[in-house]
């Protein structure tokens, strides 16, 4: 195992940063197990980081940190039952591919696939459609080093509620070093993007939702306009690879918005009509694309993000709240809400416990002031019982998140169990769960 000297690490957004004294890229499960004992040997802490695309400060640690990106790859494959055996380190982009290979194919994804995917499942990433919970809802088995060193092994068969907490578990449980995942045959998809109006969508909702097989949309604030995206299996043949129009896509929805929030960050005053411009050069665009290259897009533009789960009913509400808002007090904003859609589940600690949710993502460039505005945002999803994403910016305390989330302490009581000494906790987490360290 490769032991090296870190001076700084950083996530992607550059809103969280650390500087460990070890980071270790362990090739093995012995190694993995070999570190988890000497953290646990010295009464240090260890956090396992993916690719450093969470917000918060889940990955933070000024003691030692382990980087799975050595330790990747798909390990077996039951193709009757459609089920592999995934390393944690591995991409989602490089799972895509390599499920891709053997005919298979994730069922949903996010927009990025850059994640690793023991990060992806231990902070609920999703994608969007009403058929679909979050990435984490695809676990079917998991192993784990656990704080004593030993390996754990759950599966969906034979530790079905224990499964249910650890397959969302923010990295607190231990070193989650595979991931068996239900896979469906691969597919293609008919993607589409169009402009409609803000109310339009928001009086349709019931139809995008019933009608697509995915659906989700991004909203620019001080405009009525909103981009739709939404996607259906298909049996066309792929598009072809058109490297001038992917140019093309490539430089306007990143090129053109870089310019346009360098413009904003400088001149604040623009960011309303900079938004209004930006939401009438919405693409619209229609392709084939397989199952692993249709839901994802590149994202060059580095900004902040806060993100909460509602019960689906209230969306329409709260986008409204948020509109008179921004409206009111106006805020310097010019990057789009995005607003998704995630399927109930029985995850412990997920945003979609026990209920239809709409997931608001809110925005800010980097550079410019954002606390104010999350601030007055996350008011409203208060509001309107309103569930903080965990690989995004909140400021929920424990007292709040147990009237959130109904299996919280049981949560508690098992990461307590696990790991007595805290050995996989931080500064972050031990505030969440209110833990004092000894």
């Amino acid at each position: 195992m490769a032991l090296k000297r870190t001076y700084r690490w950083q996530n992607w957004s550059g809103s969280v940063s650390c500087d460990p004294h070890h980071r270790s890229h362990p090739l093995g499960i012995e190694e993995i197990q070999s570190e988890v004992l000497r953290c646990a040997e010295e009464g240090e802490r260890l956090r396992a980081i993916g690719s450093g695309h969470s917000f918060s400060p889940l990955c933070y640690s000024d003691e030692n940190q382990m980087s799975l990106d050595d330790f990747s790859g798909i390990e077996s494959a039951d193709l009757e039952r459609r089920r592999v055996w995934v390393r944690g380190g591995t991409t989602l982009k490089e799972l895509g591919a390599q499920l891709f290979e053997r005919g298979l194919a994730l069922a949903n994804l996010g927009d990025i696939d850059e994640q690793t995917v023991a990060g992806a499942i231990s902070t609920g990433t999703h994608g969007s459609g009403l058929g679909f919970g979050s990435l984490s809802t695809q676990v079917t088995g998991l192993k784990l080093v656990v704080a004593d060193g030993t390996v754990k092994t759950l599966t969906r068969d034979t530790s079905g509620e224990l499964l249910d907490a650890a397959a969302l578990s923010l990295g607190a449980l231990g070193v989650i070093t595979h991931v068996e995942l239900q896979c469906v045959d691969a597919y293609r998809l008919h993607c589409q993007s169009f402009r409609a109006p803000l109310e339009e969508t928001l009086v349709r909702l019931d139809e995008y939702l019933h009608g697509y097989r995915n659906f989700e949309f991004y909203w620019f604030p001080y405009s009525e306009t909103a981009q739709i995206k939404c996607m259906d299996t298909t049996r066309r043949p792929a598009s072809l690879w058109q490297p001038a129009k992917l140019a093309r896509d490539l430089a306007l929805e990143n090129g053109l918005m870089w310019g346009l929030s360098e413009t904003a960050r400088h001149v604040p005053a623009m960011s309303e009509r900079i938004s209004r411009f930006a939401a009438q050069r919405v693409p619209v665009s229609a392709s084939v694309r397989d199952s692993h290259q249709g839901f994802t897009t590149r994202r060059l533009l580095r900004y902040h993000q806060t993100e909460y789960s509602i019960p689906l009913e209230r969306l329409p509400t709260v986008i409204r709240q948020i509109d008179r808002l921004i409206s009111a007090l106006r805020f310097r904003v010019h990057f789009p809400l995005h607003v998704s859609f995630v399927q109930a589940d029985p995850l412990w600690l997920s945003p979609s416990y026990q209920r239809d949710s709409a997931y608001v993502a809110v925005h800010m460039y980097r550079g410019m002031p954002y606390e104010d505005y999350f601030a007055a945002v996350s008011d409203i999803f208060d509001r309107n019982d309103g569930r903080p994403h965990w690989g995004k910016q909140h400021d929920k305390t424990a007292h709040e998140l147990r009237s959130l989330y109904p299996r919280f302490d049981d949560f508690r009581q098992l990461r307590q169990e696990m790991d007595p000494r805290g050995l996989f906790l931080n500064p972050h987490l031990s505030a969440l769960f209110d833990i004092h360290r000894r």
